[in-house]
């Protein structure tokens, strides 16, 4: 009698977070066996049994070349909090994640972010864009993303997704959650940082994992290195993700306030977060799209959860939705049709 083959492996690193823990959830489902690293793994069993945790740090070469051995694949999922202190955690973080990877064999699947790009390639963003930031940790983005060609070079297969601001699900560190709305509180009025008539893009964070799930399904076909870029939810005018809000809490006529830039840029000084989200308000200036023609070429379409229902998802999930408004159960990650940018 055959013995059953053992499913396969993969480390995900920032399990805990948003984009990590959506491609953890999607890997579990793909079958995979997930091993998570954390500096309290114990505290973390309870809350997310279905994984194995290990003890480590990110910062940590040795931790991370440990917790990757007999891995499949590794997802680089790990950002510094609140956006502090890129230049010091960034690139140390990726540089061990291609080691371990390198030494055990495995395949590194990224998120990318859109901060690589600076006004000189607005208002349409596709794969082959001029990098040029005008932003610290979009240099730092670049960087990145140089070191892992380098290393795809090496023999060390990349997917790299890139998406616009994520919302979803158990994610709370992003610009949905920590500027848009008031995670536990009910949604009175909606704060807006875009300019008006700016369009934006944003990425459910369950499309995005399933989207880096079927180009795993592909992986055989992809280059060494391969890059795509998720159109998402592109909302044209910057009004649709805050209607979209209204209509999730029963107010479709919900009061939508801009966000006080002025404010943040004269508390710069004195909050570091202040100072690291001013840094980014470029992005919220003028129109920025992301070109999906070479993903919908691989895949047929891009996953796509309808709006409504991923914005209810997240409200749901931040706190934001009484239980006679929120959903009954976990949202469904619908994939529907989706056309090129």
């Amino acid at each position: 009698m055959n013995a059953i083959a053992p499913r396969p492996l993969a480390l995900v690193l920032g399990a805990t977070g948003g984009v990590g823990g959506a491609l953890a959830e999607a890997l579990l489902a793909r079958g995979y066996r997930v091993r998570a690293m954390h500096r309290n793994p114990g505290a973390q069993m309870a809350a997310r049994p279905a994984y194995e945790w290990v003890k480590g740090d990110a910062m940590n070469a040795a931790d991370v070349l440990r917790a990757a051995e007999g891995v499949r694949l590794i997802v680089h999922g790990v950002n510094p909090p609140g956006y502090r202190n890129w230049g010091q955690l960034v690139l140390p973080m990726i540089d061990n994640t291609i080691a371990a990877a390198r030494a055990v064999g495995a395949s590194i699947l990224m998120p990318g972010t859109i901060y690589n790009y600076g006004p000189d390639a607005f208002p349409l963003l596709s794969e082959d864009s001029p990098q040029t930031p005008t932003s610290i940790k979009g240099g730092i983005r670049v960087e990145l993303e140089r070191r892992l060609k380098r290393a795809s070079e090496d023999g060390v297969p990349v997917i790299l997704v890139r998406a616009g601001d994520f919302f979803g699900p158990e994610a709370g560190n992003n610009w949905f959650a920590q500027g848009l709305v008031m995670p536990g509180k009910p949604v009175r009025f909606v704060i807006n940082p875009g300019r008006k008539g700016a369009g934006h893009a944003w990425a459910y964070l369950p499309d995005v994992a399933e989207t880096f799930m079927q180009l795993l399904d592909r992986a055989d076909q992809l280059p060494t290195f391969a890059r795509f870029h998720m159109d998402g939810f592109f909302d044209a005018d910057g009004s649709q993700m805050a209607k979209a809000i209204g209509r999730a809490v029963g107010k479709p006529s919900i009061r939508i306030w801009s966000f006080p830039w002025l404010l943040a840029g004269l508390a710069r000084p004195f909050v570091p977060l202040m100072r690291e989200l001013h840094e980014m308000r470029y992005l919220w200036k003028t129109t920025v799209r992301l070109d999906n023609r070479l993903l919908v070429e691989r895949l047929g379409a891009e996953p796509r959860t309808p709006l409504d229902e991923a914005v209810k998802a997240t409200l749901s999930s931040l706190g934001c939705l009484d239980p006679a408004t929120g959903p009954s159960a976990p949202a469904a990650r619908a994939v529907v049709t989706g056309g090129a940018a």
